[in-house]
């Protein structure tokens, strides 16, 4: 089998689409349990620049979710809803940043899937449609670095550190 990357961007420029690969050295259930659940996201969440200070999630589908990003420009409110969940497999749903008056701005879909990988998790996260490879591209540098604060997290709590 190729050896995968930890951190293995496949976005393809004009699709429109951010694709982000990662193997983390943790069960599946675990990883999928950080993702979803809100005393572990708020660890984890966000750049290291521009951590969470809020999560809060209804993780059934049709149930939204809501957090907070806050960094040097102020806090970043942003959510979405649950369209499908099948733990620890699968998750899908919606995401938008707030608008200066608080509504919801434009909409992208997140889907991400988490496989068994041995005793590890590959994980494949996509997110898109964006209007603009810049989107892409801020986007993209945002979830690695909260996927690399979720790879320090798992570590602590499997007691790999």
């Amino acid at each position: 089998m190729a050896s995968i990357t930890s951190n293995e961007s496949n976005s393809v420029p004009g699709n429109g689409m951010l694709t982000i690969t990662r193997v983390f050295d943790a069960p599946r259930q675990l990883v999928f349990q950080a993702f979803t659940d809100p005393k572990h996201a708020v660890k984890w969440l966000g750049p290291r620049h521009c951590p969470a200070v809020h999560f809060e999630a209804d993780l059934r589908p049709g149930g939204s979710w809501r957090g907070c990003l806050r960094g040097g420009e102020g806090d970043e409110w942003h959510g979405g809803v649950y369209r499908e969940i099948v733990p620890p497999e699968r998750l899908v749903y919606t995401f938008a940043w707030d608008n200066s008056d608080g509504k919801p701005g434009r909409e992208t879909l997140i889907t991400v899937t988490f496989a068994e990988h041995g005793s590890k998790t590959l994980m494949t996260f996509s997110q898109g449609v964006f209007n603009t490879d810049g989107d892409i591209e801020g986007h993209g540098e945002g979830w690695n670095s909260s996927f690399d604060r979720l790879a320090e997290y798992v570590d602590e709590l499997t007691g790999a550190s």
